[in-house]
């Protein structure tokens, strides 16, 4: 039987490991490991993105920071830079990796800890109120959304911040998914966090953060296995197989009509990537929920 998330439930967190059981599995690791050898962002200056983030973060001077799913570094490297000491915390040594040689490459000092969120974090050294400031940037959906938000919490002397996806994210586009027919199975996550915050006695505030990104292929096939990867992904078992499919034909003619040749190609972009040849018509948008909470 399939999972229908009501966002009604009194229970917001039970609701919330129903929905991560039926969809699809997180990546492992090793997974991660792996995405990292393509991960040579630029960390400086910040993103537009980063900027935000860090700004409704409200540091103070002198502020200590534990950067929780840290990737690559894209909020720990620009927070060291402007004086902060940081812990930044990944279970992908890959990443761990990649964001110690940007900062190196950089002259920016950020402590690194191999640590995820099912560990025990206070065997591994972070123990309550060990910073002043904990956050976690598009990294806590987590199984139990609930437990990860609590531990957060508990290392934090001062404030805490996160960003979840609302509706569209950097692997479900909004747009495409609605074109195709399957508008209902966009998450609204920050609803979870939110709500679970409220039954925790805390007083989260909401910003949002809004990024557009063009997404570049060699060819049309290229662009379809691509998205038809998402589509699969984003459908996982709650939606029935002849519903995929028929999204999947609806896909085929919306890659067709929306595939251009890109201006850019050839150029690098922000991101340290080489563009391709074709780009979709629009840029895909999506927009992340800020949420920040004193403790």
């Amino acid at each position: 039987m399939g999972f229908t998330p009501e966002l009604t439930t009194r229970d917001w967190n039970a609701e919330w490991v129903g929905l991560q059981k039926a969809r699809r599995a997180a990546d492992d690791s090793s997974q991660w490991d792996e995405r990292a050898k393509t991960y040579h962002k630029a960390t400086m200056p910040p993103s537009p993105y980063a900027r935000d983030f860090i700004d409704y973060a409200q540091l103070e001077p002198g502020d200590t920071v534990f950067d929780m799913g840290c990737g690559t570094g894209a909020i720990s490297i620009p927070v060291a830079a402007a004086g902060h000491q940081v812990l930044a915390c990944d279970f992908s040594e890959g990443m761990l990796q990649v964001l110690r040689g940007e900062a190196e490459k950089l002259g920016v000092g950020v402590e690194t800890k191999l640590l995820s969120w099912s560990d025990d974090w206070e065997a591994k050294g972070v123990g309550p109120g060990s910073f002043d400031v904990a956050c976690a940037s598009r990294s806590i959906a987590t199984t139990d959304l609930r437990a990860s938000l609590k531990k957060l919490s508990g290392v934090a002397r001062r404030r805490c911040a996160v960003t979840l996806p609302v509706g569209s994210s950097p692997r479900v586009d909004e747009a495409i998914m609605s074109a195709i027919g399957l508008q209902r199975q966009l998450g609204r996550d920050y609803v979870y966090a939110f709500m679970i915050l409220v039954e925790m006695g805390m007083r989260p505030e909401v910003r949002y953060i809004a990024s557009t990104r063009h997404d570049t292929f060699e060819d049309g096939q290229e662009a379809y296995e691509s998205l038809r990867r998402m589509v699969v992904d984003a459908a996982g078992p709650m939606v029935p197989e002849h519903e995929v499919e028929c999204a999947l034909d609806a896909l085929r003619t919306w890659v067709a009509q929306n595939l251009v040749a890109n201006p850019d190609a050839g150029k690098t972009n922000q991101f340290g990537e080489v563009e391709k040849a074709l780009r979709l018509k629009e840029p895909r948008k999506v927009t992340w929920a800020h949420i920040a909470w004193n403790v």
